[in-house]
């Protein structure tokens, strides 16, 4: 059977979660097999900088993380919920991945 495999990825994971299941109950609304939300690894960016500009001074660095979220959420290939998903509003910090699964 033809599925769709959709993957969500952004910083907050609320927002990524809550989309993955809108996704959900728009195939469930459409008698679709979905699965998922089915979360993967967080990938952690780290940065570290030197506080100081002249480079003396000990412990003086800072440290950032960035997190980034991620859902798997496959679901039946069926036209009217394929259209229904492009139609979903999603904020521009999620970004979208759309396969074709044989």
């Amino acid at each position: 059977m033809r599925k769709a495999r959709i993957k969500l990825s952004g910083i907050k994971p609320e927002v990524v979660e809550g989309i993955a299941w809108e996704i959900r109950k728009l195939g469930q609304k459409a008698g679709v097999k979905v699965g998922g939300p089915i979360p993967l690894p967080t990938k952690k960016l780290k940065v570290t900088t030197l506080t100081s500009p002249d480079g003396e001074g000990t412990n003086r660095w800072e440290r950032w993380e960035k997190r980034i979220h991620k859902r798997v959420v496959d679901v039946g290939l069926d036209d009217r919920v394929m259209r229904q998903i492009m139609r979903l509003q999603v904020p521009e910090n999620v970004h979208i991945e759309i396969e074709i699964i044989e």
